[in-house]
């Protein structure tokens, strides 16, 4: 079962890391070009932020099942990406005109810290 969690947390770091790049251009893109600003950009942005939650999840049922020795920093890197999530949601009402820039620079904070957090 500790392979398996494992294999998982590996698998889904590059869907989490790419799927957050990919939303952070969409969303500056959608920020200068009118035609980006579809509900598709929204469902993306949604899909991959809640894949970090489910990134975390992966390795804390690892480490807490298993005697799994984890750097510390990789660990403050991944709950750091959950606060990450909750800042740009709590502040989408306040920056609504600006929204887009909030998503997008936080999509691309978020594929930087987690890249860091793969590196160690």
């Amino acid at each position: 079962m500790a392979q398996l969690l494992r294999e998982l947390h590996v698998a889904s770091a590059w869907v989490v890391v790419i799927g957050n790049g990919v939303a952070g251009l969409w969303a500056l893109g959608a920020h200068w070009l009118v035609a980006l600003r579809v509900r598709a950009l929204w469902w993306f942005v949604a899909a991959v932020q809640v894949a970090v939650f489910v990134q975390v999840a992966f390795g804390v049922a690892m480490v807490a099942g298993e005697e799994v020795e984890v750097d510390s920093l990789h660990m403050f890197y991944g709950f750091l990406a959950i606060v990450a999530v909750g800042i740009m949601y709590s502040y989408r009402d306040q920056l609504r005109h600006r929204l887009y820039l909030l998503y997008g620079l936080g999509g691309l904070f978020l594929m930087g810290l987690l890249i860091r957090a793969m590196a160690l």
